[in-house]
């Protein structure tokens, strides 16, 4: 760049008004522009940022680049791929969520990975089947058989990747299989509540060696989806890939594909093409958004 104290870089974590970008100087310690903060915009890990005013390892975040994509709570942006992480059992799929959550990424352009865990407890519970056409990687994680963590590791390699699952479903396990020095603490299920008793507090992304960058997010039940993003009803088919055989055989061209008659999509529903919980998943979702208020939408920008 012209100015030899500038430097382009990647913010890996935000904590307490200090940022922290890798750069080819190193790790530095910056603190924002104020104009960021006129501008409501908050930069977080994963942006690409500009340092100026470098003095050893301190430095001003002084732009954000255009980012290809962002989410708001856990706030990461530039993501390449969002792992769910799901269990067979303990705690059972909550397949509603988990369908809401794909829904984002797919309208976020973020591509999805179901990792499947605890096989050794129940070897198969239906997810494969119901989510074949979803547009999501599937892989089934087997802590006895290396190749099945380590070709999700091959997948990730060298791309920004967020890991979220409901708590208890064994996600930093995995992501300390993944990364063994990582050592995120684990704890027990407790019986009574259901829930594991980690939680994930700061938003950081942790570099792997094969030169990827995985961020460990909270747990389904700390947020809501609409905060990853708002999505319109006239939007929402769209981030169901397996209706997209189906939406242009409609009766009528404006088909909600809720209740109408002639709509393909309720047909292959029907017929058992489309799973049907991935079909109740979207009309839930569809009458969620039909409730968003236009105030809404401006507090949110």
């Amino acid at each position: 760049m012209s100015n030899l104290n500038s430097v382009e870089g990647m913010l890996l974590k935000a904590i307490g008004g200090l940022y922290y970008a890798e750069t080819p100087l190193g790790v530095l310690e910056c603190k924002a522009r104020g104009i960021f903060r006129k501008q409501n915009i908050s930069p977080c890990a994963g942006d690409k940022v500009i340092v100026t005013d470098i003095t050893g390892n301190k430095g001003v975040v002084d732009k954000i680049l255009p980012r290809k994509n962002s989410i708001i709570r856990p706030p990461l942006a530039n993501l390449d791929y969002i792992v769910f992480v799901t269990s067979t059992c303990e705690p059972a799929p909550n397949l509603t969520l988990l369908d809401k959550f794909l829904a984002i990424a797919q309208y976020k352009n973020i591509k999805s990975i179901i990792a499947v865990t605890k096989l050794d407890l129940q070897k198969n519970a239906g997810l494969m089947e119901i989510y074949m056409n979803s547009g999501a990687e599937f892989i089934e994680i087997d802590y006895d058989t290396p190749n099945s963590y380590m070709k999700l590791y091959d997948m990730i390699a060298g791309k920004i990747t967020a890991f979220t699952g409901n708590t208890g479903v064994g996600k930093s396990t995995l992501l300390n299989h993944i990364v063994e020095d990582l050592d995120i603490k684990t704890g027990e299920i407790s019986q009574k509540l259901g829930r594991g008793r980690h939680t994930t507090r700061n938003v950081e992304l942790y570099k792997l060696d094969n030169g990827g960058y995985i961020a460990d997010t909270p747990g389904f039940s700390t947020f809501e989806t609409q905060k990853y993003d708002i999505i319109f009803k006239d939007k929402l088919a769209f981030c169901f890939p397996e209706f997209d055989d189906y939406t242009d055989k409609c009766r009528f061209p404006d088909c909600a594909h809720i209740k109408e008659k002639g709509c393909a999509v309720i047909e292959a529903v029907n017929l058992g093409e489309i799973p049907s919980s991935r079909h109740n998943s979207y009309v839930e979702m569809y009458e969620e958004a039909k409730q968003i208020k236009e105030w809404e939408i401006k507090n949110r920008n």
